[in-house]
C-alpha cells in the first residue's frame, strides 16, 4: 500500500520562544493534575513515554511484589490498571495511594474460574475493552524438597492450581473477551527460570512453571491469528515478600530480612552491578504489554542476567 503524500506544514503567526513557553506551561499543568504524579521510578522524573496510553489492564498477583511494581508502572505509562488479588488490605491501600480513576482494585482467587471470569467481565464492563492481561499471581508452595520420591502430592496439586490453572484461566478469559471484541491484546504470564532448567527450585514449582511455558506456546499458535499475542517473563531470583518468606523456612532463620534475601540473591548471580528488582520484571512486562513487542509472541523472556546462560543449579 503506497504512503499517504506527507501533511504540509503549516506555519505558526506565534513566535518560536512565545510556543515554547506555552508547551513547557502546559506540560507543568497537566503533569501537576490529579494526586497521583507520573513520575520515573527510577530518577523521579515526571517524564514519561505513556507506552500503554488508552490502554486496559488487569494485573493478578498485583497488590504486591512483581504485580505492585507492574501496577505502578503500567499507571505511570497512561493504562486504567485492575489490580487482582486475594490480599485485599493490600490491594485496596496500593489502589488509594494511586489515587486515580484509572486504577481499581478486584478481589480475584486465580484458581476459580468463576472469580477469573467475573475479573475480565468487571474490566470489560468499566473500560469496554482489555488490552492486556498479566497473569503474576503464583506461590512457592510449602513444601522445601526437591527429591521427587519424597514429593508432598497434596502440596504439589496446590501449587499446580495456583501457579498453572490459575494461569490457564487467565489466558482462556483474556482471551475470550479480546476475541469478542476484536482487540488485539497482549496476554502475558509470568514463570521463572526453573521453567527452563531443573534443580533451581522444588520439583513442584518447577513443573509448573514448565506448564507454564507449554501454555504460552500453545496460546501464541492458536490466538497469533487473531493478533493476540502470548508470551512470558522467566525471572530469576527476585526478592518479594513471597521470597523473603520461602528463604525464612529453607535457612530456618525467621528473621531474614529483604536486604540478606537480597544478598543471598546476589550471591548466585553472574551479573555484577545490578541487583534483580521487581522493578526489572515489571519493565519486562512493559515491553511485552506495549506496541514495542508487537511482533513478538510466543516468546520466553528470561531476565536472570545471563545466569541460565552459563549454569545449569544451583550449588547444594
Amino acid at each position: 500500500m503506497p504512503r499517504p503524500p506527507p501533511v504540509a506544514r503549516r506555519e505558526s503567526a506565534m513566535p518560536k520562544t512565545q510556543i515554547e513557553s506555552v508547551l513547557i506551561q502546559s506540560y507543568e499543568s497537566s503533569m501537576s493534575v490529579g494526586c497521583y504524579q507520573y513520575q520515573d521510578m527510577e530518577s523521579g522524573s515526571s517524564a514519561s513515554n505513556y507506552r500503554l496510553e488508552g490502554k486496559v489492564a488487569i494485573i493478578t498477583g498485583g497488590a504486591s511484589g512483581i504485580g505492585e511494581a507492574s501496577v505502578r508502572l503500567f499507571v505511570q505509562n497512561g493504562a486504567s490498571v485492575v489490580i487482582a488479588d486475594v490480599q485485599d488490605e493490600k490491594g485496596l491501600e496500593l489502589a488509594k495511594e494511586l489515587c486515580s480513576d484509572t486504577v481499581v482494585y478486584k478481589r480475584c482467587d486465580v484458581t476459580q474460574e468463576s472469580d477469573v471470569e467475573a475479573l475480565v467481565d468487571f474490566a470489560i464492563k468499566k473500560w469496554g475493552k482489555l488490552d492486556i492481561m498479566f497473569n503474576n499471581a503464583g506461590i512457592l508452595g510449602k513444601s522445601l524438597t526437591k527429591e521427587v520420591s519424597t514429593m508432598d502430592m497434596d502440596d504439589f496439586d496446590h501449587v499446580m492450581l495456583v501457579n498453572t490453572r490459575g494461569m490457564v484461566l487467565g489466558v482462556k478469559h483474556a482471551s475470550k473477551a479480546m476475541l469478542q471484541t476484536k482487540t488485539k491484546g497482549s496476554i502475558i504470564c509470568t514463570s521463572s527460570i526453573a521453567s527452563i532448567s531443573g534443580g533451581l527450585a522444588t520439583t513442584a514449582y518447577t513443573i509448573s512453571k514448565h506448564a507454564v511455558l507449554g501454555l504460552i506456546r500453545a496460546a501464541s499458535s492458536d490466538l497469533g491469528r487473531y493478533g493476540i499475542r502470548v508470551n512470558c517473563i522467566s525471572p530469576a531470583g527476585v526478592v518479594t515478600p513471597l521470597v523473603v518468606e520461602f528463604l525464612q523456612k529453607v535457612t530456618s532463620n525467621p528473621s531474614l530480612t529483604p536486604a540478606q534475601a537480597q544478598d543471598a540473591c546476589d550471591e548466585t548471580s553472574c551479573f555484577v552491578g545490578h541487583s534483580l528488582s521487581a522493578l526489572d520484571i515489571a519493565h519486562a512486562a512493559l515491553y511485552l504489554a506495549s506496541d514495542n513487542a508487537a511482533f513478538v509472541s510466543g516468546l520466553n523472556l528470561v531476565v536472570d542476567g545471563g545466569f541460565t546462560a552459563s549454569h545449569q543449579g544451583f550449588k547444594k
